[in-house]
């Protein structure tokens, strides 16, 4: 009788901490023992040469959703976390969005539903769109009582955004019940003034998604959002930072000792504002929000991610079909910047990109890798140690890294079901080899295992790290009411 399910034998063995040479043991789906020599496994994967990290953690992924601006994702829960296993990631937090006028209860239970297909595991970020009482009073509190210990919060977009009155209720919710909040942190009136000015001077084409975005507008409404946060205790993490302008407004914050996290995405590293100067149908393609910008920002970006202002990168996966009725061009083949689906896809290419930029072009080492990619994303949103480490009594999820393979990132290789990716043509080096999901093999060696439905839910329990820090900015605490002598 095999002592192990399975043995990953022979790697390298990388965490955010260390790194070491070792096998990997798994019994029932958990990781039970690392060492040398192990005893034999029923299944075994030949790891020599080869790096063995956490199966990466991305925290912030469009599934199965309507479009605030329009249009509808390409992706199903199956096909989705499909592509992202393929990709060596093994865990999502995505979005169960609120609709307006709809029960935010009502609206959560019906994306378990859709959630019910998906191939690894997953948790959700509650989009709150329409704060009224019942929201406030009632829903929340019980839905964060439920697991979902992440709330979303957008300052722009007409049909999501909520106002700063708003978002302090939310913020006091949260702190009161013990969640993050997460924010999409653009100033939606200086958006709209300039898009309105644009159209009326005939400028439609997608290159001026860029310049109705500048950087000031999110450095305005990051400041804005960290004020809000420090006047209730309240951490929250800001998504998609794509510049050192807002980049510096939050090191700033964390340097007076305050709870602000952040994240970049990899199309902030290598895409730019000149990638939406083309035709609408090439530059729809690389139309997403915030909007990319230049070369010096994507450097800028690395200095922040080095320094551990910008502790997490995710995909920001937001799939439309260029050629679907209901994707991209939902408003019509002639529709300006404006309304066009703003997102790209990317699951599936997220930890070989910045595997080839950061680590390949020497920006980052192995462990930062690790940590910027899974383990803290997992320490942030109350998965670690269940996810995002190799270490005993953690989920067997792993991703057996090949970091000298070379691919040419194609549509033809991916597996999600948008029909083009950004990133047509780039080369990289570091490729996974196979992936295990809760010690099963759903990716090796270029074919997929992926069962639909073997994601479970993973709901969160109260956990120390978003644990406010007690102080206010004043003597009156806004929360409880009462007044510090």
């Amino acid at each position: 009788m095999s002592e192990f399910d399975l043995v990953i034998r022979g790697g390298t063995v990388v965490n955010a901490s260390d790194t070491v040479k070792a096998d990997v043991g798994v019994r029932d789906g958990r990781i039970v023992a690392l060492g040398e020599a192990l005893g034999a496994g029923a299944k075994e994967l030949d790891a020599s040469g080869k790096l063995v990290m956490p199966g990466g953690v991305d925290s912030h992924c469009h599934i199965d959703q309507p479009s605030s601006t329009g249009g509808r994702n390409a992706e199903t829960f199956e096909t989705a976390t499909r592509s992202a296993a393929c990709g060596g990631t093994t865990s999502v937090v995505c979005f169960a969005p609120q609709q307006k006028g709809v029960n935010l209860s009502e609206g959560v239970a019906a994306y378990h539903e859709r959630a019910k297909s998906a191939c690894i595991d997953y948790s959700f970020h509650i989009v709150i769109n329409d704060p009224n009482d019942e929201v406030i009073g009632q829903d929340l509190p019980k839905l964060i009582g439920e697991g979902h210990r992440s709330i979303k919060l957008f300052m722009t977009y007409a049909s999501n955004r909520v106002d700063d009155g708003q978002i302090l209720r939310i913020l006091e919710v949260a702190r009161r019940n013990e969640a993050l909040v997460c924010v999409h942190a653009e100033n939606h009136d200086a958006i709209m003034f300039m898009t309105e000015k644009l159209l009326a001077a005939g400028h439609n084409g997608t290159k001026y998604h860029a310049w109705c975005k500048p950087a000031l507008v999110e450095r305005e409404a990051t400041y804005r959002m960290i004020a809000l946060a420090e006047l209730m205790d309240q951490p929250i993490q800001i998504f998609h930072v794509t510049c050192g302008e807002a980049a510096e407004e939050i090191r700033r914050a964390q340097q007076r000792g305050l709870k602000i996290f952040a994240e970049t995405c990899p199309q902030y590293f290598v895409l730019t504002e000149e990638d939406l100067d083309r035709d609408a149908r090439e530059g729809a393609k690389y139309l997403c929000s915030p909007a990319p910008r230049t070369k010096a920002e994507q450097e800028a970006l690395w200095d922040y991610v080095k320094s551990g202002t910008l502790g997490n990168v995710t995909s920001d996966h937001a799939p439309y079909n260029i050629g679907d009725p209901d994707g991209k061009f939902w408003a019509g083949d002639n529709a300006p910047f404006s309304s066009i689906a703003n997102g790209v896809p990317g699951l599936e290419t997220r930890m070989p990109i910045l595997f080839h930029e950061g680590v390949v072009k020497g920006r980052i080492d192995l462990q930062e890798f690790v940590a910027i990619t899974s383990t803290n994303a997992a320490k942030l949103f109350g998965l670690h140690p269940q996810k995002g480490a190799i270490a005993v009594g953690a989920d067997a999820d792993i991703v057996v890294w090949d970091a000298e393979k070379k691919t040419t990132i194609s549509q033809d290789i991916l597996h999600h079901a948008t029909d083009y990716t950004p990133y047509e043509g780039m080369q990289v080096t570091g490729w996974p080899a196979a992936t295990v999901a809760r010690g099963s093999v759903v990716w090796k060696d270029g074919e997929d295992f992926c069962e639909p439905g073997f994601g479970k839910f993973l709901a969160r329990e109260p956990y120390d790290y978003i644990k406010p820090r007690g102080i206010f900015p004043t003597l009156f605490n806004p929360v409880s009411g009462t007044v510090s002598e």
